[in-house]
């Protein structure tokens, strides 16, 4: 026995055959059902980027990729490659969007953005951040990695490491890094199951949990949990996959590579 008001789950699709009468609420299906489908979809996930933007390096410009990004609960749409200038100036600079506000039209009800490159890293209320770089005079700047390190290089690279991307009531890190970090720990042989876990998980999955990273960082390297910052968790990260790499743990602040003493009993 149905109880309470409203709508059940229900599929309405309008039909439009000849000779039927066009009615307002065929029109407002159409209008409403994709973007209620959406809505529903990441009604959860914080602000940030839900899919796409990604960015690639041109000669003179950067392209934006197309892609969607959710704002104080508003999602927008880029529907079109978007290519945004630059050039060297050795100072750091910010890819970000910037969102306007609501304007009302007879039509329609606009919710606009602007791409721009800022000189200004202070992301504020109504930007989000797509990457950064620091280009030198003379240099060419890349977004093509060595390896996973060199995601944080901070020169003549395109930095996605603080971008902001959206995931369950969080913002987590970029699903480009994560790919690249469970790529770099599977193709090394690992052994360990927190790794080989924690790697299919980001291999799986568009984006994953904030705090899932968080939890295998610490209980991996058995540290505090604390809300650390992206560039922290890609330091640590960083670190598991140089114990990977070399097949023993690494203490926070050794140096590779210098000379080493051995004390004998």
């Amino acid at each position: 026995m149905k109880k309470g008001g409203g709508m059940l789950f229900a599929n309405l699709y309008p039909n439009f055959n000849k000779g039927r009468i066009l009615k307002k609420e065929m029109l407002e299906n159409l209008r409403d059902y994709p973007r209620s489908f959406i809505d529903i979809c990441f009604k959860k996930y914080s602000d940030g980027i839900i899919a796409g933007a990604d960015i690639a390096v041109g000669e003179d410009e950067l392209t934006i990729g197309t892609g969607m990004i959710k704002h104080n609960g508003t999602m927008y749409m880029l529907e079109d490659e978007y290519r945004l200038p630059y050039h060297a100036t050795g100072a750091e600079a910010i890819i970000k969007v910037r969102f306007t506000e609501k304007a009302e039209h007879s039509d329609f009800v606009s919710y606009g953005t602007e791409i721009l490159l800022s000189q200004d890293m202070q992301v504020k209320r109504d930007e989000c951040e797509l990457g950064r770089f620091k280009l030198k005079e003379g240099a060419r700047l890349r977004s093509e990695y060595q390896d996973f390190a060199d995601l944080a290089t901070e020169y003549n690279t395109v930095n996605i490491i603080h971008a902001q991307y959206a995931g369950v009531e969080k913002s987590t890190l970029h699903p480009y890094i994560l790919r690249y970090f469970a790529t770099d720990i599977l193709k090394h042989n690992c052994s360990n199951p927190y790794d080989i876990v924690f790697a299919m998980q980001c291999m799986n999955q568009p984006a994953v949990d904030r705090e899932l990273i968080l939890y295998y960082i610490v209980n991996r390297l058995e540290i505090p949990y604390t809300q650390y910052s992206n560039e922290q968790m890609h330091k640590y990260l960083g670190r598991i996959v140089e114990e990977v790499k070399r097949g023993h743990r690494v203490k926070p602040g050794a140096r590779h590579g210098g000379p080493q003493r051995v004390i004998v009993d």
